[in-house]
């Protein structure tokens, strides 16, 4: 067996915490053996929970009562002191007993507790928020997604470095990188976007290839592996992409249940159905990416379930696998 990958859990961040943390752990062991969760959080109900379900060899039980809720700004967070769950977990990156740390909790406590605890990579200025979405052709990583409401040319030009790294330590192919803006001729956008394209477009790096702007009708098409923008256009364009398969879904399931002619067609198209709606599970794609940071950071959704917190622990696993941060520090 191959050295062990060691993964930080807070186990007190995220709706239905800590039940869905310690189920989404015991389904994550189930086919990856080669996994070790340091779980931080409240002892004695996590112990109730995780029984015999995992060998003792694969976790071990951090105690502490004290946690970052949802509703604390990150200020407060700061404030709670050093023996939260989240900080614990983010300190044991920081003094290397763990290799990663993923939290479901507060994305701005997160944020703020990871950039006191953790240095920034060399000549990076800003950390970026990034996840995984799907497209016709397999998986794109979208950034910055809301750590970075305002970013400078510069910005932009370190998250394509960043997002090209993330990529190729998942997937390892050489990743098309393009800026999302309201057009693809060279003259649209802002000075912001303008200027970013031009340092991208006499970039000296191989590790991917710029191909240019992309509308926001054409992040789903495949051509592009990595999609760069500020964080508040991201944002948009993320909760746009979730509203809309949401409602596709829930659409789909009035028609099909409407009417006898609905019904027989769904017995009909059962199997196509089904993938369907797995294509769009938003729990295959959980788990959004802090990069910039000089250990690597992961946020799972607040209010996804075991199986979606599972697959956020599997993108952790990839991320050590891949060597992410020295993927980065080559970029740079």
């Amino acid at each position: 067996m191959s050295e062990m990958i060691k993964i930080a859990v807070d186990a007190m961040g995220g709706d239905n915490s800590p039940k869905k943390i310690i189920d989404g752990i015991i389904h994550n062991h189930q086919y990856d053996k080669n996994n070790f969760y340091k779980i931080f959080g409240d002892k004695k109900k996590i112990q109730s929970l995780i029984n015999s379900k995992i060998n003792n060899n694969n976790f071990e039980i951090v105690n502490t009562l004290n946690k970052v809720n949802s509703e604390d700004s990150p200020l407060e967070a700061a404030k709670k002191g050093k023996d939260t769950s989240m900080w614990l977990a983010v300190e044991s990156v920081k003094n290397k007993s763990c290799d990663i740390v993923i939290s479901a909790g507060n994305t701005g406590a997160l944020l703020v507790i990871s950039k006191l605890n953790l240095k920034m990579i060399e000549n990076i200025d800003k950390p970026a928020l990034s996840a995984l979405w799907p497209n016709k052709n397999g998986m794109s990583v979208v950034l910055d997604l809301g750590a970075n409401i305002e970013c400078s040319p510069k910005n932009l030009f370190d998250f394509s470095l960043m997002g090209a790294a993330l990529y190729r330590s998942l997937y390892s192919n050489i990743p098309n990188v393009a800026l999302l803006n309201i057009g693809s001729e060279e003259l649209k956008g802002n000075e912001t976007i303008k200027e970013t394209f031009k340092l991208l477009n006499n970039k000296k790096t191989q590790d991917f290839n710029f191909s240019g702007y992309i509308e926001g009708n054409e992040l789903m098409n495949g051509n592009v592996n990595v999609i760069v923008s500020d964080g508040f256009t991201g944002n948009v364009a993320l909760k746009t992409a979730e509203g809309t398969a949401n409602f596709i879904t829930s659409e789909l399931k009035k028609a099909l249940n409407g009417n006898l002619i609905g019904k027989i067609s769904s017995l009909l198209n059962i199997s196509n159905l089904k993938k369907f709606k797995k294509r769009l599970d938003p729990r295959r794609y959980n788990g959004a990416i802090f990069i910039g940071l000089d250990s690597p950071v992961v946020k799972s959704h607040g209010g996804t379930d075991f199986i979606g917190f599972s697959n956020s622990l599997d993108v952790c696993s990839r991320i050590i696998k891949g060597n992410l941060i020295e993927k980065i520090k080559n970029n740079i």
